[in-house]
């Protein structure tokens, strides 16, 4: 790394490139592919714009755009980067370095990179950095939701980091504005356990990274990654301090959110009951027909949009039907008798199903399965009834 931040949050070094040059600026034709984006969130303090810094200034042969929600007070900036002019918020692009341009945002991610496509060609890879209490779930569907976005980007994943010294506080003893309320208001959870900013954060997360590891213990630590993976156990967790990762691709770029499933062993990882607030369940069934997709496309529907629990006509588990739940993420993977496969995308009740490349199995022995994982609250204490419930769907 060839800078020593000092200030550990403290913006990278900037150059001013209001005016963009005829040869710089954006050409008329369209773009042939998406642009990948990915949101980095994490409780104040956690290291989200260190971490940027780091990947800012470190040699990756990308050409990324930041959005960063404010840079805070700091005074090494000499002209703010988001200005207001007549009332309207006009956004202030800055190159750092590397071809990567930057911007600050205190309002709207959303009006911030539809000002940055149309610098489109000029980058290709997006970071968008959440501030401390925002809840990733209210931020990742609107890539969804908006025509001209979804057109033009799309969601690579969530990175969560995590403060491995002051997590545990977090989740457990969360003070008023660290709270998180149910996103959905017609279910009253009454007296359950409390639901933290940081619960949230992690449950939407596609990549867990613990920071500030050389403050803890390993015995903290460990204990650290196990109350992670009892709230997201599908999660790709890194440990790491000072927000340097070891590598970049896989940790915060090029995530391919979706790719690991197939080789996941939910067996392995059960339904963990360490923190009662949120939980991991996973559904495996063999590969199904074509003509079930619909069926699939259903049964998310009432389960993400009505909050339903699709139960089937005649049930043999001896667990209770979930009940007063609702889900924060779900993500899953499709194979079909016809050999080729989808992937299934979603944040609370926005929700895709897509083609997907070819499945490769990276384990000959075990065949390809379909697997589905709702992350999220009330899910119940076993994973049996959301099988039978899905089994039962394709059935119909």
């Amino acid at each position: 790394m060839s800078a020593d931040f000092e200030d550990e949050e403290a913006p990278p070094d900037l150059i001013d490139v209001a005016a963009i040059s005829a040869e710089q600026a954006p050409t008329d034709e369209p773009p042939t592919t998406r642009v990948p984006i990915t949101l980095v969130t994490g409780y104040l303090g956690a290291g989200k714009t260190t971490l940027l810094n780091y990947i800012l200034t470190e040699k990756h042969g990308k050409k990324i755009a930041v959005i960063m929600n404010e840079f805070g007070d700091s005074t090494d900036i000499e002209k703010p980067m988001t200005v207001n002019e007549g009332g309207n918020e006009v956004t202030e692009w800055m190159e750092v370095g590397n071809g990567c341009i930057c911007c600050s945002v205190k309002d709207s991610g959303v009006m911030a990179i539809e000002s940055l496509m149309e610098r489109r060609g000029t980058f290709d890879y997006i970071l968008l950095e959440t501030t401390g209490l925002a809840d990733p779930g209210n931020i990742a569907p609107i890539f969804w939701m908006d025509e001209g976005l979804g057109s033009s980007i799309y969601l690579d994943g969530i990175v969560t980091l995590v403060d491995a010294k002051n997590i545990t506080r977090l989740l457990d003893e969360p003070a008023p504005e660290e709270k998180a309320e149910s996103h959905d208001q017609n279910h009253d959870h009454g007296s359950g356990p409390v639901l933290s900013m940081a619960h949230m954060q992690i449950s939407h997360a596609d990549v867990v990274i613990l920071n500030k590891t050389d403050l803890v213990t390993e015995e903290e630590l460990e204990a650290v990654r196990d109350r992670v993976t009892s709230i997201n156990s599908v999660a790709k967790i890194h440990v790491t301090d000072h927000s340097r990762t070891p590598q970049i691709e896989g940790v915060v770029l090029d995530l391919h959110a979706y790719d690991h499933l197939a080789d996941l062993d939910f067996s392995k990882k059960g339904h963990s009951h360490m923190d009662p607030a949120i939980s991991t369940t996973a559904i495996v069934t063999p590969p199904i027909p074509a003509d079930k997709v619909d069926c699939v496309d259903a049964w998310l529907r009432s389960v993400l949009w009505d909050t339903k629990f699709p139960a089937p006509a005649v049930s043999k588990s001896s667990e209770p039907q979930p009940d007063n739940f609702e889900v924060h993420r779900l993500k899953g993977i499709l194979i079909l008798n016809d050999g080729t496969s989808r992937i299934i995308q979603a944040v609370r009740d926005v929700f895709e199903i897509r083609d997907a490349e070819p499945i490769i199995n990276e384990d000959k022995s075990k065949p390809l399965q379909c697997k589905i994982v709702l992350i999220g609250r009330g899910l119940g204490s076993s994973a049996e009834p959301w099988q039978e419930s899905f089994e039962s769907c394709l059935t119909k």
